[in-house]
């Protein structure tokens, strides 16, 4: 089923608002060395329930990132609460993800690299016939 306008609306706003929250969190807590991205957020159709999907870099923190972030959910659905309290009725359930999409694309790469790269070395490839 497609988002409808409200629904994508809502995520933009959330999708901004988490990104803030969440950065000025990581730099409240002295961690250093640790960049959060919110990729994409998702909501659903009675706008109850959101699903927050982080990237974290370096990718090996990812897993702990989130579990802390599920931890500290009240906390942060409070302060999203607060910044979106004008466009907002209620204040949807947030749920937050591991997104590993650049860890995926970044494996792809380097098996279709490979040792032998045929970019780098064009004599892999064989020729191209004529019509």
């Amino acid at each position: 089923m497609e988002e409808t306008n409200r629904q994508k609306k809502i995520a933009g706003v959330l999708q901004n608002d988490l990104a803030k929250v969440l950065q000025n969190m990581l730099r409240e807590t002295g961690q250093k060395g640790i960049i959060i991205s919110v990729s994409k957020v998702n909501v659903t159709t009675d706008l109850s329930i959101a699903k927050v999907y982080v990237s974290v870099f370096p990718p090996d923190k990812a897993s702990a990132i989130v579990t802390e972030l599920n931890d500290v959910k009240p906390k942060i659905k409070h302060h999203i609460a607060q910044l979106t309290r004008h466009q907002l009725r209620k204040m949807p359930e947030l749920s937050f993800y591991n997104d590993d999409s650049l860890e995926y694309i970044e494996t792809i790469e380097r098996a279709v690299k490979g040792k032998e790269d045929p970019i780098a070395d064009p004599e892999l490839l064989p020729k191209r016939k004529k019509a």
